[in-house]
């Protein structure tokens, strides 16, 4: 597009990109809300310290709503297990009109904590008996909907859920209205792909080895939509999961999947907590995701990812929010460098480099890591790319007397002060003045309904 006409110029005081902040930037945005080289000068000024939106590579939305209902003490060895147990009463309550209005306030949180895309590993698809709605597709559209609604980015990932456990039992009465056939996935993934635009992107989600078949698994990634979509899976969560997988398969799960699928830059392989030193090496070196969700992973006890042997192997990583414990990408990140910390007993953990910054260390490889496992041009300010934007409060008391040398370290480390002040997302403005355009009437819908599962 060359007509300087049809082209926003947007002004930023000090823009980062990955090598670092660029002061007076001026930004070109189409009228379909991308990034193209300005043509003339700023006609808009969006603020000082503005940053590209962070991407969100691990979501299940329905989750926001048990937030803190799960942290009563119940039996002695409380785990991920008996967690999970929790979780799926809660989920056989939630039908499409529950989720689009849960999904609709978890995403307007999330771009107000600087979250501007959303993956949705997604396995809520037919009633809670396992029947298919009347529109297949039902809760799928609904979390489309409530995307649509807040103005969110979406990388939608219908899950594949087939067995209950790596010795293929049935799946459970609570499971059964996750459940598909090979076949059905199928015309499930080609039906939503009709979907299909530029804040949209549908891809393949595996839910886990013990509930994928290999005979499945395969079939699914022979298909055509295979060859060119994400591909998401949940691996070596938990030590019990490697323990099992170890006993029926003769393989560590991340050993495993490595032998029996061509991993590339098409996977994101979510959590890998319980790696060996060379699964490590191989998955970093593989050009696949790490998808790290450190506050869920702390909230289930799962473990510590290997950061720092990952980092040194080259290894690209991205952040989630999960189950939405936490909604905030400062958050997570904070706590994936917290942990190391805690550990290793040593400080600045993620910056390997004497002098390189731990939040901009972070902060860039968050971007690469989310936007790769997103599959849409996100995550970096290059031509062609989501004008996707957050700009900082420069005036909040955390960030005074503070320059570009130490801004990111600032917004990660300096306290619990919201700091995103505004939000652009396809070249829209969707939150103003650290309000969500349309906040007030999602917040009623979404109280009106945890009130009315509450009552059930």
């Amino acid at each position: 597009m060359s007509n300087s006409t049809a082209i926003r110029h947007l002004n930023a005081g000090q823009l980062w990109r990955a090598d670092g902040w660029q002061a007076n930037a001026v930004l070109g945005v189409s009228t379909d809300g991308r990034l193209l080289d300005p043509t003339a000068a700023a006609s808009e000024s969006i603020g000082h310290w503005v940053l590209p939106g962070m991407p969100n590579l691990h979501s299940h939305a329905f989750q926001r709503a048990m937030a803190g209902l799960a942290e009563r003490k119940g039996r002695s060895d409380d785990s991920f297990w008996s967690w999970r147990e929790t979780m799926y009463a809660f989920a056989a309550a939630i039908g499409p009109d529950e989720l689009k209005a849960i999904a609709a306030q978890l995403y307007v949180e999330m771009l107000k904590a600087g979250y501007t895309q959303v993956c949705e590993f997604h396995y809520l698809h037919h009633q809670p008996d396992g029947t298919p709605y009347a529109q297949p597709e039902a809760m799928s559209l609904a979390l489309i909907e409530a995307a649509r609604e807040a103005g969110i980015a979406l990388t939608l990932l219908p899950v594949l859920y087939i067995s209950g456990g790596f010795d293929g039992r049935a799946l459970t009465a609570r499971q059964r209205r996750f459940g598909h056939t090979v076949d059905g996935y199928l015309r499930l993934l080609e039906t939503l792909r009709k979907h299909e635009n530029d804040d949209l992107r549908i891809g393949i989600a595996l839910h886990s080895l013990r509930a994928v078949p290999e005979a499945a698994m395969r079939e699914v990634l022979a298909s055509d939509v295979a060859k060119t979509c994400p591909i998401h899976i949940h691996i070596a969560e938990q030590i019990g999961e490697v323990q099992d997988c170890l006993a029926t398969r003769g393989a560590r799960p991340v050993e495993w999947l490595f032998e029996h699928a061509d991993i590339d830059a098409r996977w994101c392989l979510v959590h890998a907590t319980h790696l060996t030193d060379a699964e490590t090496v191989q998955l970093a070196r593989s050009g696949a995701v790490a998808g790290l969700c450190p506050t869920t992973e702390a909230n289930l006890g799962d473990g510590l990812f290997p950061l720092t042997a990952y980092q040194d192997a080259g290894g690209t990583l991205g952040i989630g929010s999960d189950s939405h414990i936490s909604i905030s990408p400062v958050e997570e990140l904070r706590w994936l460098e917290y942990g190391q910390r805690l550990t290793s007993g040593h400080r600045n953990i993620a910056a390997r480099t004497q002098g390189v910054s731990v939040g901009e260390t972070l902060w860039r490889a968050a971007l690469k890591g989310g936007a790769q496992a997103a599959g849409l041009p996100v995550g970096e300010l290059y031509n062609g790319a989501r004008a996707d934007l957050i700009v900082l409060d420069e005036n909040s008391p955390l960030l005074a007397a503070r320059d570009a040398r130490s801004m990111l370290d600032s917004f990660l480390f300096a306290g619990n002060t919201p700091l995103v002040r505004d939000v652009i997302c396809g070249g829209e403005w969707v939150v103003r003045d650290f309000r969500h355009h349309d906040e007030a009437r999602i917040a009623v819908r979404y109280r009106a309904t945890v009130s009315a599962l509450a009552a059930r």
